[in-house]
């Protein structure tokens, strides 16, 4: 899950940066995709290890047929780590994509006022793209975060097993839904296909 989250982050600041580049990008030079995969690992590791150190724990999530964090214990090492996680593996990669989106459709809007006409079809695909990937990001990880914040600091036995199960599906596919929103929204995708 974290791996997905800090993806749609490096992708988001990625697109934004290739956009918005005046020169032509080279495209034999990979040093920039291995930097962002690499990036994006260590960071999920270095959130995912603590646990295994004992700064919380792991444990059976929901009905017990997936293994997560253990969202049910209620002491300070666990809720810190709970706290922790929510803003650097949620708040903090969701900023960076608001941002990236928002400045690329800044750059857009820019070229589209100088360049009246076809400009403006763009511009309104990139918007309606940057806003669907952002709710499709809210919708998939919101009521998991919002579960797991329940879980750990709301009254005991508030979560049931069945009512995590669709927040849990609904996070763990997120990683399937942005290609296919980049695919079908971006004309010069989508007319190669």
């Amino acid at each position: 899950g974290i791996i997905s989250l800090i993806s749609l982050a490096v992708l988001s600041y990625e697109r934004y940066c290739t956009m918005t580049r005046t020169a032509e990008p080279d495209t034999t030079n990979y040093r920039k995709t291995w930097a962002g995969i690499i990036l994006s690992w260590t960071y999920s590791l270095l959130w995912t290890l603590p646990p295994l150190f004992g700064w919380s724990s792991y444990g059976p999530e929901g009905p017990g047929i997936t293994c997560s964090v253990n969202w049910h214990s209620k002491d300070a090492n666990n809720a810190s780590y709970i706290i922790c996680l929510f803003i650097f593996c949620l708040v903090i990669p969701f900023a960076i994509i608001v941002y990236s989106y928002g400045k690329l459709l800044c750059a857009v809007r820019q070229v589209s006022s100088i360049q009246r006409g076809p400009g403006r079809g763009r511009e309104q695909r990139i918007l309606l793209m940057v806003l669907v990937m952002v709710l499709c990001f809210l919708l998939c990880w919101l009521p998991y975060a919002a579960v797991a914040l329940i879980a750990t600091f709301g009254q005991p036995g508030l979560i049931t097993p069945a009512a995590s199960i669709i927040p849990a599906i609904l996070a763990k596919s997120s990683t399937v839904y942005n290609p296919i929103i980049y695919v079908f929204l971006n004309k010069q995708v989508s007319e190669t296909l």
